[in-house]
């Protein structure tokens, strides 16, 4: 008797394992930054009933954070949004693998500059899709100006003591202070400008921000006058929470970047994980996801055709004069960063 037993429940334990397995498969692990339009629960909702797949989101606040995730955690996500900067460093990790785009309905109408980035493409194979793009420049609270404003030195205007505000992220701090003094993002030749010119800032800093609901806040109670915020932050921030914002560009130009969905080594559900990057750069998600919250730029170039002529990713994103003003963030290396990084420590001490 025992041999049918123990039969039994090896059958038993071998269909419990299968159905686990199973439903694994049908899960998409997304490593996502938290309110950034790929977890909007309806987008969620709409991807699940359109695929029969179920999405678990998992969140990181910053590059680093969500490289060291992958890391951490190999063969837990099926799909990790990156930026385009930072793409060939999870590549060279490890971390991430090549993308199949001809499974991808939708990739044939990224645009073609965006589609060929060479920090997402590695000897002939494609390692992220592009999903959008957009800038970090200056966002005002509409309260504290009679006009916006039209320099980035305004951020240093004396009138604006204790109410500035500025991402705390080492790299586009440093990026925008090279701005601030006339330089290239991406070929900084006077870090001692940068960092005079980050130095005079921080009287004037608040506090530092990292997420958009600390942005968010912050204007909604009136703290603040001027800070670096993202364009789609900006965006949604009057368009869903109808807080007084305007995106400023100032005549110096902005820091440009470009997201991207990569596909993690190690992913258990390959076919869900191109289902879902599919879905995120489909025209029909980015119109819903503009018209209900606001967002980026998005990399497929019906998707913007497909917005109102006068809609501002289409009539200022899309502006020839903003494109020449704007510089793209490439890829840092990691004694750039440690350097960017100590500084920027240091200067933030300085802040009460």
């Amino acid at each position: 008797m025992r041999m049918p037993r123990l039969t039994a429940f090896l059958t038993a334990t071998a269909v419990f394992v299968s159905a686990l397995a199973a439903q694994a498969a049908e899960e998409v692990h997304v490593l996502n930054w938290k309110g950034y339009g790929a977890d909007e629960p309806w987008a969620v909702a709409n991807f699940e009933k359109a695929t029969g797949f179920k999405v678990v989101n998992d969140f990181f606040n910053s590059e680093q954070e969500m490289l060291t995730k992958l890391r951490t955690n190999p063969g837990l996500y099926d799909v990790v949004m990156i930026n385009a900067a930072f793409n060939d460093q999870a590549m060279a990790g490890k971390l991430i693998q090549p993308i199949d785009t001809p499974k991808l309905s939708n990739y044939a109408d990224i645009a073609k500059d965006k589609a060929g980035s060479p920090m997402l493409n590695h000897d002939g194979k494609v390692y992220g899709v592009p999903w959008v793009w957009g800038l970090t420049a200056l966002a005002i609270n509409e309260k504290s100006f009679d006009k916006p404003p039209t320099s980035i030195a305004e951020m240093w205007d004396p009138a604006h003591k204790g109410r500035v505000i500025i991402r705390d992220d080492a790299v586009e701090a440093v990026q925008f202070g090279a701005i601030a003094s006339g330089q290239n993002i991406n070929d900084i030749k006077d870090m001692d400008a940068v960092k005079a010119k980050l130095t005079s800032l921080m009287p004037q800093i608040k506090t530092f921000w990292s997420s958009e609901n600390d942005w968010n806040q912050m204007v909604a109670s009136n703290q603040i006058d001027i800070g670096t915020y993202w364009s789609g932050s900006a965006d949604r921030a009057k368009t869903h929470f109808k807080l007084p914002v305007s995106l400023v560009i100032p005549q110096e130009g902005a820091v440009a970047w470009l997201d991207a969905f990569s596909i993690p080594v190690g992913s258990k559900n390959v076919a869900g994980a191109e289902a879902f990057i599919n879905y995120m750069i489909d025209p029909k998600f980015y119109v819903e996801w503009v018209t209900k919250v606001g967002a980026p730029v998005s990399a497929n170039t019906k998707a913007v055709e497909a917005l109102p002529e006068d809609a501002f990713n289409r009539k200022v994103m899309g502006s020839p004069e903003v494109a020449k003003r704007i510089q793209f963030q490439a890829p840092v290396t990691d004694e750039q960063r440690e350097k960017y990084l100590a500084l920027w420590q240091e200067l933030k001490v300085n802040v009460k």
